[in-house]
């Protein structure tokens, strides 16, 4: 059987001629190691409230002015209503309303909000509002997210909404300042 082995791993078994021992040991395989992280401060549980806030005030005018002419367009028009703002009543219609301009609108929030998150952590690594505070999103290894690890962020933006907001408030509790989304996805938000 030796006779069948290629020459470089019989003379490496054999190690140098006379010696008897192996020439190398044989040990684990050696595997491409990633740089190491950054030093890096995250951002806190209030910047990154005001960096939404901001980029709310981008998203739901946008979000209103494509939902009143997608209305227009289809011919759906809100009822009339004599309900004033600050009502409760009002605002459990609102929850509670099977209304096709309501549901549009709804949609029409989500998915611009969606697409906004989306592009701008694609390509820039951090949205409008951030951007403005000085921070930004960075994978385990410090490097912008992938595409991938974005979409995963986005989702879990929808499961922190969908558990009443607590995938956000814990932010303010978590000490690397990580929401239910970053965990998700393997994302930190640092300062800039």
């Amino acid at each position: 059987m030796a006779e069948r082995e290629p020459a470089l791993l019989r003379d490496q078994a054999e190690g140098p001629k006379g010696s008897g021992s192996p020439a190398v040991e044989p040990g684990p395989p050696v595997r491409p190691s990633r740089r190491e992280a950054p030093e890096v401060h995250v951002a806190g549980f209030w910047k990154r409230l005001a960096a939404a806030m901001i980029d709310l005030a981008i998203v739901i005018p946008a979000s209103l002015i494509v939902t009143l002419i997608a209305s227009k367009i289809a011919g759906v028009h809100l009822p009339p209503s004599n309900l004033k703002v600050l009502d409760v009543d009002m605002w459990i219609d609102l929850v509670l309303a099977t209304d096709p301009a309501l549901v549009m609108g709804m949609v029409m929030l989500l998915a611009i909000g969606m697409t906004y998150l989306l592009v701008f952590q694609i390509v820039l690594g951090r949205t409008l509002g951030m951007r403005l505070l000085k921070i930004k999103i960075i994978d385990v290894y410090g490097d912008r997210p992938s595409p991938g690890r974005c979409v995963v962020r986005c989702a879990g933006y929808l499961a922190g909404v969908a558990t009443l907001f607590l995938g956000f408030l814990w932010m303010g509790f978590d000490s690397e300042k990580r929401g239910l989304q970053d965990w998700i996805a393997g994302t930190y938000v640092i300062r800039a």
